[in-house]
């Protein structure tokens, strides 16, 4: 998968975060709780990024004056970035200045990649970087968007996409999912799932899943689809299918697939599936080299599944994947991260209290 990312070698990856007059403070929070603080969890002698914030002008007022950001950089900030991060505002007929937008610009001419969260997408149309491009916004504001920038594809019922050197986010939450997604491509599943559950959120929930479910809360929490996600997530490596799933759930397959679309927004299929390459993923960053022997832990199979399913999540080979994200064999220094009972018993917990939270297809 193209990174879009201008990173120099033997640094950290340097993140700039576009601070616009109006803008919400709880995107800008994401991204230096994603991108701003140390991971000494990691043991790692250099952080994981660096992070800075730039306005266009001192003293950028927040979304109703609530926050005033009273030291940032200026906007040539970004002429320093790998990524470039624009948060959203919620005055989006007002066009942002040419100062902001040259920015962008010359942040994504360079190579740096471009992500927006929630209505950031409207600067980088604006900018001219979404033209037919596939792209994600807040539900709210799908038709304006569409109304202002009808040469985007505009997908307004996932959570983000992906575009390889320019992704968008739709509402605030999924700034955290797109955060975790940009960290995962960055470092592996491995390190990505260390800092969710830092966060103490789900650590991956794919970028097509809707942005809203019809039941987030489940009325009868017995109910709901934790038990049976907890059980398929212990027996990954097993011949699990949907009608295993729905006979352990006690009702049939229809009805398992109507509940798993009302509560996360995905398929039985499409999670199990998920779930499955998602520990490949681990399975190889601890450096298990035997692709009959992930192949088979992880459920998917045979190698030449393993490979087709890898490159189609991640866009590498079982072997780029390692060299990019593994470890020597024997070496965790994250520890057995959600395949030990420990961390299946914290996943149970997360997702008995928020059935949206559930980790979806990785």
């Amino acid at each position: 998968m193209p990174q879009g990312s201008s990173q120099r070698p033997g640094r950290p990856h340097h993140v700039v975060v576009l601070v616009d007059e109006g803008v919400n403070p709880f995107e800008v929070g994401v991204a230096t709780e994603l991108f701003g603080l140390p991971r000494p969890e990691l043991g790692r002698t250099m952080p994981l990024y660096e992070l800075t914030l730039c306005a266009p002008a001192p003293g950028i007022r927040m979304n109703h004056g609530f926050f005033t950001l009273s030291t940032a950089a200026g906007l040539d900030a970004v002429d320093a970035a790998d990524t470039l991060i624009v948060p959203g505002r919620p005055d989006n007929v007002v066009p942002r200045t040419e100062p902001v937008l040259a920015a962008v610009r010359r942040a994504h001419a360079r190579g740096a990649r471009i992500a927006s969260f929630c209505t950031g997408a409207f600067a980088l149309a604006e900018a001219g970087l979404l033209d037919g491009r596939r792209a994600t916004t807040h539900w709210r504001w799908a038709d304006e968007f569409r109304a202002l920038h009808p040469k985007v594809l505009l997908e307004p019922d996932v959570l983000f996409v992906d575009g390889g050197d320019v992704l968008t986010a739709a509402g605030s939450a999924s700034a955290l999912d797109l955060g975790l997604h940009l960290v995962r491509r960055d470092h592996g599943a491995e390190v990505a799932n260390s800092v969710s559950r830092r966060l103490v959120f789900a650590a991956h929930r794919d970028g097509g899943q809707r942005q809203f479910i019809e039941r987030p809360v489940p009325d009868v929490p017995d109910a709901s689809l934790a038990p049976v996600l907890a059980w398929a997530q212990e027996r990954l490596g097993e011949p699990l299918a949907v009608p295993d799933l729905a006979a352990r759930a006690a009702v049939s397959p229809a009805t398992l697939h109507r509940r798993f679309r009302a509560e996360l927004g995905t398929t039985p299929l499409a999670w199990l599936l998920g779930e499955r390459v998602a520990l490949a993923c681990r399975l190889i960053e601890r450096g298990e080299d035997r692709l009959d022997v992930v192949a088979g832990r992880s459920g998917l199979g045979s190698a030449a599944n393993l490979r087709a399913h890898l490159k189609r999540v991640t866009g590498l080979s079982p072997s780029a994947y390692r060299r990019k994200f593994g470890h020597p064999v024997g070496s965790r220094p994250l520890g057995d991260v959600g395949v030990e009972r420990g961390d299946r018993r914290r996943v149970r917990r997360r997702t008995d209290s928020a059935a949206e939270g559930t980790p979806g297809p990785y």
